[in-house]
């Protein structure tokens, strides 16, 4: 259907005009749109090992990467170009442009226009789509649930799927008029932690556990895991960078107001996280034993 609407849809693409205004302000403009199209995909990496557990003890590390790799790069990055070319077609094409001040679903529908009902059949399989993509964020938010604690753990997983799912129809129901906005706002700002999350579980993995190994016998012993100190304290330090570089609807913070305006929060608040958390687990290791 993607590929229908990219038939459809692209003689309206503007792929000619240029990006206007001073140069530091077009830089800081693509700087906070990369920011932005890197924290959806990384996103997967707090749920990536509810799936690889799947996979077969001896499956070769590089071959996962690379699947993981392969299947990310180009799944987002075929959605993010049609987003583009729909993006520059606002401009040229009216109906288009009222469709967007609808929605971003009246957007494709109306790029799937030309096609009459066709297209609109093809606009229901994408709109079927994106529910479906909510399906493994389910799971992997089921599954958050019960490594809570003990008590979480006590209900059935999918007692956790059947409440969630009640959740989220419950928020898309009464927040059917507002919800998207507040949605892009506000998933913007939970893209930071992600990024801080994956620099600390590869510091630990490719540095301090690297000679160590695991021991998957005793995956859920309190006694043998991580106090969590050094990962919180370096986590929040992150959390300090970007609140400094972040550039949000709702606040900008110092760092990005000398930068363009531009969103640098993900890249001081890892840099914090970077710097941090080797010293303070070295600290961690040393006085606490694990």
């Amino acid at each position: 259907m993607l590929f229908v609407l990219i038939g459809c849809a692209g003689p309206s693409f503007d792929v000619t005009t240029e990006s206007v205004g001073e140069p530091s302000v077009v830089a800081a403009n693509r700087l906070s749109f990369l920011s932005l199209c890197l924290y959806v995909p990384n996103s997967w990496g707090a749920a990536a090992s509810d799936f690889y557990v799947y996979y077969p003890e001896k499956t070769s590390r590089l071959k996962i990467f690379l699947l993981t790799l392969t299947g990310v790069w180009v799944s987002f990055s075929l959605v993010y170009m049609i987003g583009i070319g729909l993006g520059t077609g606002i401009a040229t094409n009216a109906a288009w442009s009222d469709a967007n001040a609808v929605s971003t679903g009246a957007l494709i529908v109306a790029g799937y226009g030309p096609l009459k009902g066709f297209g609109l059949f093809c606009a229901v399989v994408i709109a079927l789509g994106v529910i479906a993509n909510s399906i493994p964020g389910t799971y992997s938010a089921a599954l958050g649930c019960q490594v809570l604690g003990r008590y979480g753990k006590a209900v059935p997983r999918w007692v956790w799927s059947f409440t969630l799912i009640l959740v989220e129809l419950t928020l898309a129901l009464a927040g059917r008029e507002h919800l998207m906005v507040i949605m892009q706002n506000f998933l913007a700002l939970m893209g930071y932690w992600m990024e801080f999350m994956v620099f600390i579980v590869l510091i630990e993995h490719l540095w301090f556990r690297r000679n160590l190994g695991f021991d998957w016998t005793r995956w859920e012993d309190k006694k043998h895991l991580p106090i969590g100190i050094a990962a919180l304290v370096s986590f929040l330090l992150g959390w300090v960078g970007a609140i400094l570089g972040m550039y949000q609807v709702w606040y900008t913070g110092p760092l990005a107001a000398l930068s363009g305006p531009a969103d640098v929060g993900l890249w001081v608040g890892t840099g914090f996280t970077v710097i941090s958390y080797p010293p303070l687990r070295w600290a961690e290791l040393k006085f606490v034993g694990r």
